[in-house]
């Protein structure tokens, strides 16, 4: 399907000839997926959907406590600090961005008053600003308005280096300006074909400037709100115990009619996933369980229970093994894994390669997860026209011991492969889950057949995905050879999921281990492809970049995915939720109800 041909069938939904339907469905057949199919529509000036569940109350309360469970537990309750999913879902339960991605890859707005289009004018034709017109009559849960002074503020304080914002990446290269109280203008600094980062989704909560302002830049850690939320959400904050449970009470000043349904919120962190889809499937106790991590298996024995149901939602989320090229083991100014080292090993390219082949990713697909995850080789899978295709895996133990041999490695009289008095030794960590120490034992068994020894390392989940600087168990630390886990792509387009892969994300002491590149390897040639995809306006270049980019790493094999993985949940029967595999899964909490 060429341009002139897409072209005919947006007339056609502006004309009424065609539904938004069929032409996402169209577009769906020759690979455009709904969420870039709903961004074609909204550059071409068609309204967007409305948001994929129709509220039913008419009134606001009376619903009753609504619970939660989320088997990582929430640590901190600042959505710019929020590096693990566990944080930034319960972050969005009192903070909330001008818009947020519904399942279809729709752009909803929430403080936002709409979303900017060429018609509304709030789309510059060039790509080079958007302008965003504010929702009037919204408050913070203390009673002062909501205003663009709030948004400008923001932007100043994820921005600002010395803040240390796990969100910095779409703040730090553009210019909010105030047209006036309830209108900003973003201005960015060349063409850009997705504007919808800046305070939009997981990156785009909006924090109040009379809470924070004196906790801008180097203090930022300091701020008592940071643990006890002022925010405009659906839900006030009641108590937070950073572990283990956290609890609001309704927003009786919410700024959406009859929302929310629920007179109280909360969320009990901890356990595991098995435990917490169990609480919902089989007794009922909690309404929901985020993130059922569980042999598929499983889960439909529970489903037997009668009390809830599996939810599964696309997304563009990976779970993927990491491999450390820097080492791990020697401290460099206070920090280790430190880009000023190299890896005695993994530093070798023949040692990835071997690595990577033995990975039996189909047994790990049909044994383990189910229909909750494909197995791939690439770490973008979603929508389909940025997935490369000429990524493939493979699970050869025959070919690894090849590879090492001819690279020169040979086994010992222990069976461990060793070069130049360095010993094929590795510790592989990961969350402690189920499924997970599942698949690192497939791993290890396969290395060990190859002449690699794997120690693995299991570490408390909210231990794991914890953004607390002193601990040294945390992911983004990476203190150990290789790891395991999900990384979440926020948003239907995948530039801000690949700036994992560019120089000046690399987690380090200097921005307290908040950079989004955990692997720490660097290529210029993707710093190139990912900045010239930033302002390529034309969709298939720019799709071209970011497959680049995307391949450099896989190809290097510093990058070895596992599995594309959907957004699956339990939710109690009669309970009407809205999760979306583009967004957290409190995204549109307020319009949650019991049937």
């Amino acid at each position: 399907m060429d341009s002139r041909q897409i072209e005919d069938m947006v007339q056609g939904v502006k004309n009424g000839g065609l539904s938004r339907r069929s032409f996402i469905q169209r577009l769906a057949a020759v690979g455009i997926t709904a969420p870039i199919a709903s961004q074609i529509l909204a550059w071409n000036d068609v309204a967007m959907a409305n948001a994929t569940l129709e509220y039913k109350p008419t009134k606001a309360g009376g619903g009753g406590p609504l619970k939660m469970l989320l088997w990582q537990a929430p640590t901190l309750l600042n959505p710019h600090f929020a590096s693990g999913t566990k944080d930034q879902i319960a972050s969005r339960v009192f903070f909330e961005p001008l818009a947020g991605w519904d399942k279809e890859g729709n752009l909803i707005p929430q403080l936002a008053a709409e979303v900017p289009s060429k018609a509304n004018g709030g789309l510059s034709g060039d790509g080079t600003s958007v302008t965003w017109k504010l929702k009037p009559g919204v408050k913070w849960h203390d009673g002062k308005p909501f205003t663009a002074d709030d948004v400008v503020f923001t932007w100043e304080y994820a921005a600002d280096p010395a803040t240390a914002a796990y969100t910095s990446g779409a703040y730090k290269d553009i210019k909010v300006e105030k047209i006036d109280d309830l209108t900003v203008k973003v201005i960015f600094a060349k063409p850009t074909p997705f504007w919808a980062d800046p305070f939009v989704g997981v990156a785009g909560m909006i924090l109040p400037k009379h809470h924070f302002g004196e906790y801008k830049g180097a203090k930022s850690r300091e701020a008592p709100a940071n643990l006890k939320p002022v925010g405009t959400g659906p839900y006030k904050f009641a108590d937070f115990k950073p572990g283990d449970i956290l609890s609001g009470t309704r927003n009786e000043d919410y700024h959406v009619k009859n929302q929310p349904h629920f007179d109280t919120f909360e969320i009990k962190g901890g356990g595991d996933a098995v435990s917490a889809a169990r609480a919902v499937l089989q007794t009922g106790e909690y309404d929901y369980a985020w993130d059922t991590l569980v042999e598929d298996e499983v889960l439909k024995r529970m489903e037997t229970g009668g009390r809830g149901k599996i939810s599964a939602a696309p997304a563009g989320d990976i779970e993927f093994i990491t491999l450390n090229t820097t080492d791990p083991w020697t401290e460099v100014d206070g920090e280790r894994s430190s880009v000023k080292t190299k890896h005695p090993t993994l530093s070798d390219p023949a040692v990835r390669q071997a690595i990577n082949l033995l990975i039996d990713r189909d047994s790990i697909q049909k044994f383990i997860y189910g229909r909750a995850g494909t197995a791939t080789a690439s770490f973008v899978n979603e929508p389909k026209q940025f997935k490369s295709p000429k990524l493939k895996y493979e699970f050869s133990i025959e070919k690894a011991n090849k590879i090492l041999d001819d690279a020169g490695w040979k086994k010992g009289a222990d069976g461990i492969r060793e070069k130049d008095g360095k010993k094929l030794k590795y510790v592989y960590q990961t969350s402690i889950n189920a499924p997970r120490q599942k698949v690192q034992a497939i791993v290890k068994q396969a290395c060990q057949r190859a002449g690699i020894d794997i120690e693995l390392k299991s570490v408390t989940a909210s231990v794991f995905f914890s953004s607390d600087v002193a601990n040294p168990d945390t992911y983004t630390k990476l203190y150990v050879d290789m790891e395991m886990y999900t990384t979440t792509q926020p948003q239907p387009d995948p530039e801000r999921f690949l700036n994992q892969f560019v120089s000046w994300e690399v987690a380090n002491k200097e921005n307290k281990w908040l950079g989004r590149n955990v692997s720490r390897y660097t290529d210029p040639a993707a710093d190139e492809a990912y900045k010239a995809a930033q302002k390529e306006l034309d969709p298939a270049k720019r799709a071209e970049l970011l497959i680049k980019v995307n391949e450099i790493f896989c190809e290097a094999n510093v990058i070895l995915p596992i599995l594309s993985r959907k957004k699956v949940v339990a939710a109690a029967l009669n309970l009407a939720h809205d999760h979306s595999g583009w967004d957290v899964d409190t995204w549109n909490l307020a319009a949650w109800y019991r049937s």
